[in-house]
């Protein structure tokens, strides 16, 4: 069984940013694939926040789609 789906998403990440030309880009470090750029500092910064949102929430619907019923959702502290 799993939780009634209250876990949040919340949490810091680090992500690695620089300007490239007239682009600003930057990765996260600790989720692969998550990139972005962005036209200016600040919509890079969003640009990322936006594309880590969606990644995991995307992962978090793979998991629980494949674990399907009689699985616990623990919470892990790192």
């Amino acid at each position: 069984m799993h939780s009634n789906g209250n876990s949040t998403l919340d949490g810091e990440y680090k992500a690695l940013i620089g300007q490239d030309g007239e682009w600003w880009i930057g990765w996260v470090e600790d989720v692969p694939g998550v990139n972005s750029q962005g036209s200016s500092r600040e919509e890079l910064i969003e640009n990322l926040r936006s594309a880590l949102r969606e990644a995991l929430e995307m992962n978090r619907a793979d998991a629980l789609a494949a674990a399907g019923a009689g699985y616990e959702e623990v919470s892990l502290g790192v």
